[in-house]
């Protein structure tokens, strides 16, 4: 009766011993006493904040119960949970974990039972088993949700950023996981995921949008026969995350990082058929008319140097990466600025400086894939005449001078070339014949 549940609510001020069995009782007859419930839940929250490990354990241990049958305490339950994710204490950390992963469980619990209303009544109740569904569905959304609010809201950087890097530690290793199993209903609930995922991203370092970006990948609702739609919505949140709305600052060395991660993560939906313009735009606009302006700040000296020669060498990897997937239209307006870089780093005649032959393959893989997508666009750029069978490939001016020019640097490369072979194959040869004359080990090392 209500005296007795008033008593185990009391004895919270007791004994150690008797503190833990009302931690154990306290949550078992919650739901039959909803007039006391503000008092039992403060009685029981108080024991969370005990000096006694064992209290607290048991009173982290009966959370989930709070909520099994009262759904309205889910969000508070999960957002309690989220703070207790700090605990020093390996017990203690253990036994929040579990608890939260109960309340997601029996929150999934619940959504199955409309699916078996749905085939059991037959197509005259489909519709209304989809409403219902969707109720179930808010449930676990709302334990989800709360759970969420952690990376998102962080009021006081110094304590909520510690609580916001357990809650993504958590999501990472014991949510994304099993996503099959809580994810249910399935389309509804990646739905759901994924907007809290979206929502997560405002301020994200690089590795979390990794994790984030490599579990949405996973979803069914993006899988392979998803609609060109949903791949638009991943590239999108690729492009916000690179910033591409943003004036380009060559001296931010952070945004050109930024950007050359988003390209290769984008790479592999451009494969699959989603656009790539509002990334080629940006590339043809921003970075290539500077890309040998591009300076790299150190986070300590103020004196600027040129960008390292490997991010250079990443731009125009990912360029060539994604030359492949363009449009006709996006290949014809970035096609000028590559043959502007192609004749910078092929020389028409031999200047005796070395010669950058990785940003050659990858400037020249880019020209053959664009030039094929626009074909009437080559002619006036470096007199190479594609026929297209078209009445426009007997117009036009006379490009002829574009195409010696053109075919120079090209054999210029290509001698460049030979002669750079030779003298690989040279120096291979000696050292294949001193490893082979070498009589130990050292000597070997040595060379």
């Amino acid at each position: 009766n209500v005296k007795d549940y008033e008593g185990v609510i009391d004895a919270t001020k007791t004994s150690l011993k008797v503190k833990q069995l009302a931690a154990q009782l306290i949550p078992r007859f919650f739901k039959f006493f909803p007039n006391l419930s503000s008092r039992a839940l403060n009685a029981h929250f108080d024991l969370i904040e005990e000096e006694d490990l064992a209290v607290r354990v048991q009173a982290i241990r009966g959370l989930p119960l709070f909520c099994k049958d009262t759904k309205e305490y889910i969000s508070k339950i999960v957002d309690i949970l989220g703070q207790l994710l700090t605990a020093d204490e390996i017990v203690e950390r253990d036994a929040v974990h579990k608890a939260l992963m109960s309340v997601l469980r029996q929150d999934v619990k619940g959504n199955i039972a409309p699916i078996s209303f749905a085939s059991s009544m037959g197509k005259k109740m489909l519709g209304l088993s989809r409403l219902v569904n969707e109720l179930y569905c808010l449930v676990n959304a709302e334990s989800l949700t709360a759970l969420f609010k952690h990376i998102w809201n962080v009021e006081e950087p110094s304590q909520d950023d510690t609580i916001r890097d357990k809650v993504l530690c958590f999501i990472r290793d014991k949510v994304f996981p099993l996503k099959a199993e809580l994810l249910r209903p399935q389309e509804e609930m990646e739905r759901h995921i994924t907007d809290l995922i979206k929502k997560s991203l405002g301020d994200v370092t690089g590795a979390e949008f990794r994790m984030f970006m490599d579990f949405l990948k996973s979803l069914s609702i993006f899988g392979e026969k998803a609609p060109p739609e949903r791949l638009k919505e991943l590239i999108g949140i690729i492009e916000g995350q690179a910033d591409l709305d943003a004036q380009f600052d060559v001296s931010d060395a952070d945004h050109i990082d930024r950007l050359i991660s988003c390209l290769f993560m984008a790479i592999p939906f451009f494969v699959r058929g989603a656009p790539g313009s509002k990334f080629l735009n940006y590339l043809n606009k921003h970075i290539i008319p500077v890309f040998d302006k591009v300076t790299y700040y150190f986070m300590i000296s103020i004196t600027a140097t040129n960008l390292p020669e490997e991010r250079k060498l990443d731009l125009l990897k990912a360029l060539a990466e994604i030359s492949p997937y363009t449009t006709p239209q996006d290949s014809r307006q970035v096609l000028p600025s590559v043959v502007q870089l192609l004749k910078k780093y092929m020389p028409r005649r031999k200047t005796g400086e070395e010669t950058n032959f990785t940003y050659v393959e990858c400037l020249l893989f880019s020209f053959h894939h664009l030039a094929h997508k626009a074909p009437n666009a080559s002619n006036s750029l470096c007199g190479y005449k594609i026929v297209t069978g078209q009445p426009s490939d007997r117009l036009g001016e006379d490009f002829s001078e574009y195409h010696k020019d053109f075919t120079e640097r090209l054999s210029s490369v290509e001698d460049l070339t030979r002669a750079t072979i030779k003298k690989l194959t040279q120096g291979m040869a000696e050292h294949n014949k001193a490893m082979a004359a070498a009589k130990s080990d050292e000597a070997k090392d040595n060379i």
